[in-house]
């Protein structure tokens, strides 16, 4: 792969126009973060949890405050990439005219990552799957093909979110976000279908990043941007190497600030955090100055997340500019973290071994995931049948619930199951709380 072929401006669901030229404001992959953070995907991350549940009076982070910052650490490690760049290669602009861009997709990539996320984080996207494996959606599997099948048995948030930014939804136009085909495929950290996936060691098949339905989507994408194409029936590609960083942003921000929150929520303490983060700033001085000049645990927590987070950025815009030549290859085959020179990488991993086992099974935690197996489950076993058999006066009223954009013409098992898969994979948490409450007769509408 080369950068003057994975760099392009073209927009999705438009031909090429070779007299395109970004207006005085903006560039090209400007737009594309702006036409996101206006869009309304974008805005419901506000109501969609990230680990803990949707606090009151204590902040935490939800989808949408972690997107944003996902996003501007991306744009950091892509800007620091080109700059380094540009330092060994002079002529670097006329060789590659995009390439001073790569801060701004991966900005926003980063932006877009978590937008096919369902609601109750990862333990949705496990209640839809759970759903069609050991609930009552296993008697549409011999309605569908095997790679059909295997999307809803591993309902995939990544391939959700090339969904969302592709397919054309009744009554939305040709597509409502048309972003550059360069940013569609930043976010597609695992450039595969979902018979593919799985491949626990090979990196970019770990999980899938497109659904059955969008298999032509992103062949359009990679064959647009010349992505590897590994040989054989299923469409695998190799990641498009802004991915990395996209990752990295991703990988630093939930890592790093998973920390802070817990300390807010009094799950670990100041000594606690401290000793996970002091390890990670690469600043000999920073013990010294917390002791120092501040009192405030929580200022003191903000500091160690702030020199962390830019320590990390600093090693992993290295890591990718010393991988590059692999990369473009195809054959690296590590996350920019698990690359980490030691004694970070050590470091790094204690943090992550002391997330899961006191932060992501914290009892709250643990409570929201069982809450959220129920409401996503309890949602399915309606709308599902409704749609898919569509007879009878209690069906046809659940199907009058679904807005009319998720709705499909189609006949088939495959497109009516995925209609009710866009409803609910896009509900907030409350939402879906509300909903299945009325549904289930928990509660009563309230008819002003």
């Amino acid at each position: 792969m080369e950068w003057k072929d994975l760099l392009s401006s073209r927009r999705w669901g438009y031909a090429p126009n070779p007299d395109q030229d970004d207006d005085a404001a903006r560039s090209q992959f400007q737009r594309d973060y702006d036409r996101l953070i206006f869009s309304s995907p974008f805005r419901r991350l506000q109501n969609k949890t990230q680990v803990f549940p949707l606090p009151g009076s204590i902040f935490v982070h939800n989808r949408l405050t972690h997107s944003l910052e996902v996003a501007s650490v991306g744009r950091s490690l892509g800007r620091i990439f080109y700059n380094r760049l540009k330092k060994d290669r002079p002529d670097l602009d006329l060789e590659l005219p995009l390439i001073s861009e790569a801060g701004n997709i991966v900005a926003a990539a980063a932006l877009a990552h978590d937008i096919g996320n369902p609601a109750f984080g990862h333990s949705g996207e496990a209640a839809i799957s759970r759903y069609f494996t050991d609930g009552e959606g296993r008697r549409y599997e011999a309605d569908l093909l095997p790679e059909q099948w295997s999307d809803f048995a591993s309902f995939e948030g990544n391939a959700n979110a090339l969904r969302i930014m592709t397919h054309s939804f009744h009554g939305k136009g040709n597509g409502q976000f048309a972003l550059t085909y360069s940013t569609l495929a930043a976010i597609a950290k695992y450039p595969c279908s979902s018979d593919a996936g799985k491949q626990k060691k090979i990196l970019h098949r770990k999980k899938y990043g497109f659904f059955y339905s969008e298999r032509e989507t992103f062949s359009a994408i990679a064959e647009e941007l010349k992505l590897a194409k590994e040989d054989g029936v299923q469409p695998i590609y190799k990641r498009h190497p802004l991915v990395y960083l996209v990752e990295a942003a991703d990988d630093i921000c939930y890592g790093v600030v998973d920390l802070e929150d817990a300390h807010r929520l009094k799950i670990l303490s100041y000594d606690e955090i401290k000793s996970l983060l002091l390890p990670i700033c690469g600043d000999d001085r920073m013990e010294a100055r917390l002791e120092n000049d501040m009192s405030d645990d929580d200022a003191k927590v903000s500091l160690l997340r702030a020199k962390a987070i830019n320590n990390l950025i600093m090693t992993c815009a290295d890591v990718f500019y010393t991988h590059q030549d692999e990369i473009l290859a195809g054959t690296f085959n590590s996350s920019l973290t698990d690359a980490l020179p030691e004694p970070l990488l050590s470091a790094w991993k204690t943090i992550a071994d002391v997330s899961v086992k006191k932060i992501y099974n914290y009892s709250s935690v643990i409570q929201k995931e069982v809450s959220g197996y129920k409401v996503m489950a309890g949602l399915l076993e309606e709308f599902v049948p409704a749609v898919v058999n569509g007879k009878g006066h209690y069906y046809q009223k659940l199907v009058k619930l679904i807005p009319g954009q998720f709705l499909t013409e189609r006949e088939d098992t495959y497109s009516k199951v995925q209609s009710v898969l866009d409803f609910v994979s896009g509900m907030t948490d409350l939402y879906a709380v509300e909903l299945y409450s009325k549904i289930k007769g928990i509660s009563f509408p309230y008819i002003p």
